[in-house]
């Protein structure tokens, strides 16, 4: 099956109504949380730092509420700094509001990732009854291991920002400086929930060391598809059910060479049987 075929499979297995209701999920969870750490924010949010801009500029006293959360204080003290002086003043406006709007979309998509992954094996479920009853299933993932590949992933992508930090001011190259690091711990993330879900560890091994940069196209294709403001929230499924169909037509194929294999050995058995007689 080439990729378009995978790709028509996967749009039909979204729009049947179980998925649909699997996709509101995400949906419906990921905005709730926003809109609570949206709030829980505010009282200390844009505007405030604003103020605290403007002040600095004007080379007035900050005055910071002794209540106030640790991370205004820091964000406080940073703006200060930043805004003092009229020769960073001009790129701390610029980056305030673009790293600003560049954190909300990097936290809906960690979110995203995290909601899609409790629903990944609903998902695989589903298509095994669907379309793939005839392979044996020997998931290697555990809780245990799901939370260590996502707290590697998160260290490694933390780093990637900080080591990345000089190409921010490079324009164009900038751009892949801030999205390339968000695309390492979603391939991660994405490809272990899924694979592990499905496979056993050495059937992963053996399809991902032939077919690693076609499961990393895969996902970079789902991570473009992410970028596009609010449609990842409803999507989200689709990468499971994407990214699903493609490892289970890579296991069908394994499956397919044992079987032949197990003939073939039956075959000569059965020669070998009749020679001795």
């Amino acid at each position: 099956m080439n990729e378009i075929e995978i790709l028509r499979r996967s749009v039909r297995d979204f729009f049947s109504s179980s998925m649909l209701k699997l996709a509101l999920i995400p949906l419906l969870v990921t905005m709730l949380l926003m809109y609570m750490i949206f709030f829980g924010m505010a009282s200390y949010g844009i505007e405030a730092l604003r103020t605290v801009a403007e002040t600095s500029q004007a080379t007035g006293e900050v005055v910071i509420d002794d209540k106030a959360p640790f991370y205004f204080v820091w964000l406080t003290y940073l703006t200060v700094f930043l805004f003092k002086y009229s020769i960073t003043s001009w790129l701390a406006a610029t980056l305030f509001y673009t790293v600003g709007a560049i954190f909300i979309f990097h936290l809906s998509v960690i979110i995203t990732l995290l909601v899609i992954g409790l629903l990944t094996p609903f998902v695989v479920n589903y298509l095994e009854k669907v379309h793939y009853k005839n392979l044996d299933l020997k998931p290697y993932g555990t809780i245990l291991g799901a939370f260590w590949v996502f707290l590697k992933a998160l260290f490694v992508m933390i780093f990637l920002y900080v080591l990345l930090v000089p190409l921010y001011f490079v324009p164009l190259i900038n751009i892949i400086a801030f999205y390339l690091p968000l695309y390492y711990f979603f391939h991660k993330l994405l490809n272990y929930d899924v694979s592990s879900t499905i496979l056993s560890k050495q059937e992963y091994k053996q399809i991902y060391s032939k077919n690693g940069s076609s499961f990393r196209m895969r996902t970079l294709f789902l991570y473009f598809i992410s970028t596009i403001p609010f449609i990842t929230l409803f999507v989200a499924v689709f990468y499971t059910i994407y990214l699903s169909h493609a490892y289970f037509i890579e296991l069908e194929k394994i499956s397919l060479i044992k079987s032949k294999d197990i003939d073939e050995d039956i075959e000569l058995n059965k020669i070998e049987h009749k020679e001795s007689l």
